[in-house]
């Protein structure tokens, strides 16, 4: 569940859209009005679409499954290399690779080839290399590290990626819409909310407000990661019980049972028994 408050979004200056002659018709529903020429964007529906947008990445990530951040405008770059990093998701802050998705093992490619040159530097083999040649692979790894170290570790496609201004990311955008990828997205007055799965409509220009949203995600990633671990644990504790249950039962098997034997009686009904067998006997007699 969102812990973020109207309070909090109102502060971070969530509620500005963009002027009314970049504003697109299709985010009427999310607009609560304008003010000298700016639209107001509705921030209980703000929250509403926030608390749906943290609910399914919550549900990815109880599953063991990888959202894509993006965020490669100025403003967005710092939070959402810190988010990332605070939930161990993949990202993109640099920029965003044409074919990034869709041209899936040409990128694995280039991730390959980033580790190759990673590799040579270690072995020490760039000292037997020209100081020109040397610097030409130190500058092509430079290149490939800014533009992949966020999804050097993804080995495959994601579940979602969130992404921040869809105006800014619409290769990412149209990518992930080709391949059937969900998209979660921060979406101002001037873009197209029916382009993603769940739009939250806000503002995507504050450094403030972009830092809040991105916190809130990563936060509610980490809840996910947290619940699928305690699951994991009942999981593992419930075949532990099972097991000892087993155990107990085999054990009863291989003791054979003994047969019950009849108590002895207490000295006092011994006697008596013993006097009526000797009445017996002499009537006998």
């Amino acid at each position: 569940m969102s812990t973020i408050s109207l309070k909090d979004l109102l502060e971070s200056g969530l509620y500005f859209g963009h002027q009314s002659k970049q504003f697109d018709p299709r985010m009427t529903p999310y607009i609560f009005g304008k003010r000298q020429g700016i639209y107001i964007i509705d921030l209980e529906k703000t929250a509403k679409k926030l608390e749906e947008a943290c609910q399914f990445i919550k549900g990815l990530a109880a599953e063991n499954k990888k959202i894509l951040f993006v965020g490669t405008k100025r403003q967005a770059q710092e939070a959402t290399l810190a988010a990332a990093k605070r939930c161990s998701m993949p990202y993109v802050s640099s920029r965003w690779l044409g074919g990034t998705l869709t041209n899936w093992e040409t990128i694995r490619s280039r991730v390959a080839r980033l580790e190759e040159i990673e590799n040579l530097e270690k072995e020490g083999h760039f000292s037997l290399l020209t100081k020109k040649e040397a610097a030409l692979l130190l500058k092509e790894k430079n290149k490939l590290l800014r533009n992949l170290e966020g999804i050097r570790e993804m080995k495959e496609y994601p579940a979602a990626v969130l992404i921040i201004d869809i105006k800014k990311e619409a290769n990412a955008v149209r990518e992930a819409r080709k391949l059937n990828i969900p998209v979660v997205a921060v979406v101002d007055t001037n873009s197209n909310p029916e382009e993603v799965d769940y739009p939250v409509p806000a503002n995507d220009d504050g450094i403030k407000g972009i830092k809040l949203l991105l916190e809130e995600f990563a936060d509610s990633i980490l809840e996910g990661i947290k619940e699928k671990k305690e699951v994991k644990k009942l999981e593992v504790e419930e075949k532990e019980k099972e097991k000892k249950k087993i155990k107990v039962e085999e054990k009863k098997e291989k003791v054979p049972a003994l047969p019950k034997r009849r108590p002895k009686p207490r000295p006092r009904i011994r006697a008596k028994l013993k006097k009526k067998e000797g009445g017996e006997k002499e009537n006998e007699g």
